[in-house]
């Protein structure tokens, strides 16, 4: 007896689905966990964990934070760049933060919960905290001295012309000071909390201040990777840092750097990337020769 041909329709896609289940689902999926254990790639495939005294204490390929219960960076550590893989350096929350550089508004509301910082603000915070962490100069072009974005609301007579009759620090609420006394002739006002000042019309002006072009702190200090997992910092970074390490260890910052020059990868390649120093690792080589006092 011949089956209708829904019936068979069926009968055939169900044959592909249990073929495809079994090729896509079973087969390809242990053939790569097999390939991952071949020597060379059984450690990258397993994570790359590092143990030490038996304990995994992270991995070679994914950062992490030293900073203690509150958050704060524990100073006899090298730090890592900042992450927004979650918390922090999640695995299984990896992105950026998806801000561009024309992020440069904070949302100012009395609930902590309704407000964010812009990428400009973050930038600034992260700048100024680790300038004050490391004993250098944390300024930066479009930064206030309080770290926030220098960014102006602009009012003008004719919208977009005309004589300016308001100026607003839309990123500085009370009881911060204004970072500009005022501009053009006008007192510049301090932000109120749920106020749209674009939306009411004003030029967002950013201010470059008088930072240094090249600033002390360097990028990775202040901005995230994509992935937000990324386990290394440069070579500068690791460099700004030294001074702080060695005093923390009592240790000659010469033997902390050589620790740095062993810690460091070059280029993929030899011409894809940058050097990077990979922070775990350092951290662990600082443990072994220069153990916290």
């Amino acid at each position: 007896m011949r089956l209708p041909s829904w019936i068979t329709q069926h009968l055939a896609a169900l044959r592909a689905v249990l073929v495809f289940t079994v090729l896509l689902g079973l087969a390809y999926p242990l053939t790569m966990v097999a390939v991952g254990q071949l020597p060379g790639l059984h450690g990258r495939a397993n994570g790359s964990m590092i143990n030490v005294d038996g304990r995994a204490v992270g991995s070679g390929l994914i950062g992490q934070s030293f900073t203690d219960a509150d958050g704060n960076p524990i100073a006899r550590y090298f730090q890592s760049r900042p992450s927004a893989a979650g918390d922090g350096y999640d695995p299984t929350a990896t992105s950026a933060s998806n801000l561009g550089p024309e992020n440069v508004v904070d949302t100012i509301a009395t609930d902590p919960e309704e407000s964010s910082q812009s990428l400009l603000t973050q930038v600034c915070a992260r700048s100024k905290a680790v300038g004050e962490l490391d004993g250098v100069d944390g300024s930066r072009p479009f930064c206030t001295p309080d770290g926030v974005g220098a960014v102006l609301a602009v009012f003008r007579a004719d919208g977009l012309t005309g004589a300016v009759t308001r100026v607003v620090s839309v990123n500085q609420a009370a009881p911060a000071t204004p970072f500009l006394a005022n501009y053009q002739g006008v007192p510049v006002q301090l932000a109120e909390p749920g106020q749209d000042y674009v939306a009411e019309g004003g030029i967002i002006t950013p201010i470059r201040g008088d930072a240094p072009a090249e600033p002390a702190v360097p990028a990775d200090a202040v901005t995230a990777s994509g992935s937000g997992l990324d386990p290394q910092i440069s070579p500068a970074y690791a460099e700004l840092q030294v001074n702080r390490v060695a005093r923390e260890r009592g240790a000659d910052p010469a033997a902390v750097r050589r620790l740095i020059e062993a810690n460091t990868t070059g280029r993929a390649l030899g011409f894809m990337g940058s050097p990077g120093v990979n922070v775990l690792e350092l951290n662990l080589a600082l443990d072994r020769e220069f153990p916290a006092r």
